[in-house]
């Protein structure tokens, strides 16, 4: 199925949750905020928020610095 993540037209397998595209784009190991819908979904839930065709995802990674 195809999902818009940060303004991309991305495919992804059909039933895939939260936490299988982050995994897809290699963001597991990231400090990251997920925006599906424009609502937030915490990181507690990623695991079983299942995406839908069409869904308009950001995915915004945290910088460090000083």
């Amino acid at each position: 199925m195809i999902v818009i993540v940060n303004g991309q037209q991305l495919e992804i397998e059909k039933s895939a949750t939260a936490d299988n595209l982050i995994n897809q784009l290699s963001y597991q190991d990231q400090r990251i905020a997920l925006e599906v819908n424009e609502a937030i979904i915490p990181k507690s839930k990623h695991g079983k928020f299942e995406l839908n065709e069409g869904d308009q995802i950001e995915i915004i990674k945290a910088v460090g610095g000083g």
